[in-house]
């Protein structure tokens, strides 16, 4: 690299370093400390009214963070660029609003390994409120929203554990691909039947294909959830998995849209978006759409980003313009 491009990678490497920072951070604090802050806290801070809510946030999670608004350049810029611009308060009735929390009830009942359940966020308790927003350069913000009071939301577990749920973020991030339904619509993964029943309620959806592989869940939605649809005779819900589907029998059944959502999160979903990707080109009449891509498109990312450091370590010259086009490309 010339003297130019070397000046470009530092920044470069800056901005991942900043991404990655405010990534653990987050991990760190939604996996052990979510439920620090509470609604007594955030009353003694901001309860004269001296302080507003969201910069009472920002402060108390650069306590948490140990972070400080007079230290270096790099922990400024984290705060003002990245933590600040993440952080949100949540209107709870928005989402109680939502067609589908207000007329589709979930009772809690159990099937094999499956269950269905409603759970609760307490007050202020930090969650990932929306899919990644990419800056400029690279730049990513992980959104983090607050509820101001107590939320319900409906979830499915496995063996005990969260499998899926519909919260808010589930709701936000599922916006896009319900805009742009039309047609034949083909969804991978059925979970709570959110993103099928919104596409059912569309004048414009002429049938909605379900793809799941597991019997319990397709069991529990048909008995207690699809009943309550408006319009299932749109539905059809096929048991099979999701890769054999899109390669061996999706082709010929010529589907104007596909939404993808088959994973938890984007460490697990990445290797299977790269894997459903790889697809597309059986099925070229439809368009593919798939759920929290950005955070996807984060992951994928890091890992090119983390082998062109390794081959740069090597000795290999590559370009600034290189770097980019190669962090860029599309799969």
């Amino acid at each position: 690299m010339d003297i130019r491009d070397r000046d470009k990678m530092k920044r470069l490497d800056k901005t991942f370093e900043l991404n990655f920072r405010l990534t653990r951070l987050y991990a760190n604090y939604l996996e052990y400390y979510n439920e620090v802050i509470t609604t007594e806290m955030m009353d003694a801070l901001c309860g004269d009214g001296e302080i507003d809510e969201k910069d009472g946030l920002v402060a108390i999670l650069c306590q948490i963070f140990g972070l400080d608004i007079d230290g270096s350049a790099d922990e400024r810029v984290l705060i003002r660029d990245y933590l600040t611009p993440s952080v949100r308060i949540m209107d709870p009735e928005r989402y109680r609003n939502n067609p589908y929390y207000r007329n589709i009830k979930i009772p809690e009942k159990r099937q094999g390994r499956w269950e269905l359940k409603r759970e609760k966020y307490p007050a202020y308790r930090g969650v990932i409120a929306a899919d990644m927003i990419f800056g400029d350069g690279f730049a990513e913000i992980p959104p983090l929203g607050f509820f101001k009071e107590e939320f319900e939301f409906p979830a499915v577990l496995e063996d005990g554990n969260e499998w899926m749920t519909l919260t808010p973020v589930d709701l936000d991030t599922s916006d896009e691909a319900i805009e742009r339904a039309h047609g034949k619509v083909v969804t991978f993964g059925l979970g709570l039947g959110y993103y099928t029943y919104m596409v059912s309620e569309k004048e414009s959806v002429e049938s909605i294909t379900v793809v799941e592989k597991s019997p319990d869940v397709i069991s529990l939605f048909r008995e207690h959830i699809l009943p309550q649809f408006s319009h299932p005779e749109k539905v059809r819900i096929v048991e099979a998995d999701a890769f054999e589907y899109a390669e061996k029998i999706m082709p010929s059944e010529h589907f104007d849209v596909a939404f993808v959502d088959t994973w938890r999160d984007a460490s697990d979903g990445a290797p299977m978006y790269e894997r459903m990707k790889a697809l597309e080109h059986l099925s070229p009449d439809t368009e593919f759409i798939y759920w929290i891509e950005n955070f996807l498109i984060s992951r994928i990312r890091a890992l090119r980003y983390a082998e062109i450091c390794a081959r740069l370590d090597k000795g290999e010259d590559m370009t600034y313009d290189a770097v980019v086009e190669y962090l860029s490309k599309p799969l």
